[in-house]
């Protein structure tokens, strides 16, 4: 007898596809879906399976744009009336960057699972096939309905919208450091702790990929700002110190910047809390959004820039993307 669900299973590469090159003595895409669904014991019980093939490809190789190509196919996967959900490996080193493309992009029921694997399939301890199991358990859940585009590993459930990767090898990287997870996978079931309160959905299938990340760091000047710049970059974010102040010797670029139309997005560097004009003096926050400077919340940079692409890709209207950025996390953002 059939299950009643399918589920669409989106390999693009990452960790979770690679073995060891005895040549080189590195790990290197190796894996094939089939090969790495073959070591999900049992699945079969739970959910019948369907293998697309998107890439093969390192996390540091997927781009702005391979990601919006990813969103439109599983958008189309969550439009068949045959699938339950969907299920997408992707490489650690950017996987919350798609994951939130995602998040933003595809407003569905459905649930879209995204996973990977911190060790290679050479490596003891191949965290790939458990990963990928907790993932389909989750992507068949009736629970996992309506919370946007998930991230499973290590047995944990984050939102995309929250999760970042906080460690370069501990198999429990990927954590919403400010928030918890939303639930776990334990013996196959997946257990929801808590919601998302808010979601954003951003109505776009084009991205604006000319937007840069800036870190701030003392003594910092203009330079890389004004290269930027003149260099055609339609957005900027920069992660600023603390609660959203920069030194006073990168207000000269970032005046350049906005004289020039470019749309400056502020985060911090601090991986948690939000930015806010809590501050006055030369380089602080209210000096900033004074000048025009959107908010970005308690956004990371990565994931800030991700948003100010696709809201570039809507609109170069700069009270319409401030909307974005602010409008949820803001009193009187207007």
């Amino acid at each position: 007898m059939r299950n009643k669900n399918k589920v669409a299973v989106v390999f693009t590469g990452g960790t979770i596809s690679m073995k060891i090159d005895p040549r080189i003595s590195a790990a290197i895409p190796a894996l094939s879906s089939e090969e790495i669904m073959s070591m999900v014991t049992n699945i079969d019980k739970y959910s019948d399976i369907e293998i697309v093939n998107f890439d093969r490809i390192p996390g540091p190789h997927m781009t702005p744009t391979r990601m919006m190509e990813l969103a439109k196919l599983a958008k189309k996967l969550v439009d068949r009336d045959d699938i339950t959900g969907v299920v997408i490996t992707h490489g650690t080193d950017s996987l919350e960057e798609t994951a939130y493309l995602l998040d933003l992009t595809i407003n569905s029921v459905k649930p879209i699972i995204v996973a990977g694997a911190m060790r290679s399939g050479s490596e003891l301890g191949y965290d790939g096939p458990s990963n990928l199991a907790a993932a389909i358990c989750t992507a068949i859940s009736e629970q996992a309905k309506n919370k946007g585009v998930l991230v499973v590993m290590n047995n944990e459930v984050n939102a995309a919208s929250e999760v970042t990767k906080t460690h370069t090898l501990a198999l429990d990287t990927f954590k919403s450091m400010e928030f918890g997870p939303l639930g776990i996978v334990d013996n196959d079931e997946v257990i929801f702790y808590r919601d998302i309160m808010k979601h954003t959905h951003i109505d776009t299938e084009i991205i604006e990929v000319k937007v840069d990340l800036i870190k701030s760091v003392a003594g910092m000047d203009s330079r890389l700002i004004k290269f930027c710049v003149d260099s055609g970059a339609k957005g900027i974010v920069i992660e600023a110190m603390g609660r959203g102040n920069v030194p006073p010797e990168m207000m000269e670029g970032i005046k350049h910047a906005l004289d020039h139309n470019v749309v400056i997005v502020m985060v911090s560097r601090c991986p948690m809390g939000r930015v806010l004009d809590t501050y006055g003096y030369e380089g602080a926050g209210r000096n900033l959004r004074n000048l025009g400077v959107i908010l970005g919340g308690s956004l990371p940079g990565q994931k800030a820039r991700i948003k100010l692409m696709l809201a570039l890709s809507r609109t170069n209207k700069k009270e319409d993307i401030k909307e974005t950025f602010e409008k949820d996390f803001y009193k009187g953002w207007f």
